[in-house]
């Protein structure tokens, strides 16, 4: 099920792709499970592999700027928002950053639950873009994993998780952001944020000044974009978040799992709490961060969580991580996963 990245291999994708066909995509946040855009049919496909329900809408993915006219319709969007639009495209495109913009006629429904607002993202992963580019320039790719489960940063995660269901499944590497994007909705008076993910806020409001943070809900139970039901990105063992104050006084017990956002958390808990234990890393205790990295423990997030949640224990504990930067998505897919 999983092929080496090359052009031959592109190109048949593509041709899978264009078939009506799904396969899973490597990018630079999580694996994609990859479905033309512009075919009903393939949209339809993706929601039942994922067993998602139809009420939460895909991002479509394209691999040039100037796609972005094909699938919304930025003269519907209020003139400040235009020029937002513009400047967060110029800055950090391609990047981890989805846009939420009018949709045009001519794109399936399906892809927005019935919404007329399209999720429009440009990877900057170089197999997802030859991808996009052989196919029909627009690829709808919500995470390639089964509805509410641990996103997929490497593709032996799709594999054991949609192995059998899907046509191919691309091997790009592990995902070097490995949260998913930041989807930001511009449809509205102000810019809001519907996702925090891989493009910190900090950096987004450095640009074009405040935007809104409490999601707003689409029509008729629809959601605007994905990531915002409560329960979401959970593994299947339980999940309890804790302050790093709580997680610094928790109990040891064998069967359970523990989480720290950092290597100086975790050493002190194992050092100041149980030293006649002669606990260590790795036997069911973990750490995001050498340094107290944000980026670098986003980029281990889900990797070390498929992990865990195959070890077999009853719980795992999970120290939040600080709210700066990508922490902010560290902590919200923390909170999802506990819900």
């Amino acid at each position: 099920m999983i092929y080496r990245v090359d052009e031959d291999t592109l190109r048949k994708a593509a041709e899978l792709l264009c078939a009506g066909e799904l396969v899973a995509v490597p990018t630079e946040t999580v694996y994609g499970l990859g479905g033309d855009a512009f075919n009903a049919g393939a949209l339809a496909k993706i929601f039942d592999v994922k067993k998602r329900p139809r009420f939460d809408p895909l991002i479509v993915h394209i691999a040039e700027t100037g796609t972005l006219e094909r699938l919304g319709d930025l003269s519907l969007l209020e003139k400040a928002n235009r020029e937002k639009a513009a400047l967060l495209t110029g800055r950090f495109w391609p990047g981890p950053l989805t846009l939420v913009l009018p949709r045009r006629p001519e794109v399936p429904a399906l892809v927005s639950s019935g919404l007329p607002t399209v999720a429009l993202r440009f990877p900057s992963h170089p197999a997802a873009q030859k991808l996009i580019s052989y196919s029909t320039g627009a690829v709808a790719a919500p995470s390639a994993n089964s509805f509410g489960r641990l996103s997929p940063t490497r593709p032996e995660h799709v594999e054991a998780d949609l192995g059998g269901s899907i046509a191919m499944i691309l091997d790009g590497g592990p995902c070097r952001i490995g949260v998913e994007s930041t989807v930001l909705d511009l449809t509205g008076e102000l810019p809001r944020i519907l996702r925090p993910g891989g493009l910190p806020r900090e950096e987004i409001e450095a640009l074009i000044g405040k935007t809104a943070q409490t999601p707003r809900e689409g029509e008729q139970g629809a959601r605007l974009s994905p990531g915002m039901l409560k329960s979401h990105y959970a593994p299947r063992t339980t999940l309890i978040l804790h302050s790093g104050k709580e997680m610094a006084e928790l109990p040891f017990r064998q069967n359970e799992a523990y989480l720290f956002f950092d290597r100086t958390s975790m050493e002190s808990w194992l050092a100041g709490v149980f030293p006649a234990q002669n606990l260590r890393a790795g036997e069911g205790i973990f750490y995001l961060s050498e340094n107290g990295d944000t980026v670098e423990a986003a980029g281990r997030f889900f990797g070390i969580l498929h992990h865990v949640d195959g070890l077999g224990k009853t719980r795992i504990h999970a120290e939040e991580a600080p709210p700066e930067g990508l922490g902010a998505a560290i902590n919200d897919r923390l909170i999802r996963a506990a819900a």
